[in-house]
């Protein structure tokens, strides 16, 4: 695919594809995407073994100039945060191990996706 082709949209919800299946191939359990809460959301929820994982995907063109990791500032992982409790109360999981993993992504037009995979990233 061409970027001049996808847009910013496009390109994160293949971004948001690939990680589904990057995670699935790493055995985690998916039990939730796109979840929405008030003004906010969770790219993925998942059960890796015996721990929830709310995972955030950050997917950027590999031309880009901003890096996944760079997107992900205090104020989006305070979000995540506040999301992440509500879904744990909604779901009484108040007792669950959890932990909050980035999955960045860079897209290139000739390879495809690279991904690394931040567990336990704040």
């Amino acid at each position: 695919m061409n970027k001049r082709h996808l847009s910013p949209y496009e390109l994160g919800k293949l971004g948001e594809d690939y990680a589904l299946g990057y995670l699935q191939n790493k055995k985690f359990r998916i039990l939730e995407k796109s979840f929405r809460f008030y003004r906010g959301e969770i790219d993925i929820i998942a059960f890796d073994i015996d721990t929830l994982v709310f995972v955030e995907v950050k997917t950027r063109h590999l031309s880009d100039r901003i890096t996944p990791e760079e997107a992900i500032t205090p104020k989006k992982q305070q979000q995540i945060r506040r999301i992440a409790h509500a879904y744990v109360s909604i779901k009484n999981l108040e007792d669950q191990k959890c932990r909050f993993d980035v999955l960045a992504l860079r897209y290139d037009d000739i390879q495809g996706f690279h991904a690394t995979h931040y567990t336990d990233a704040f």
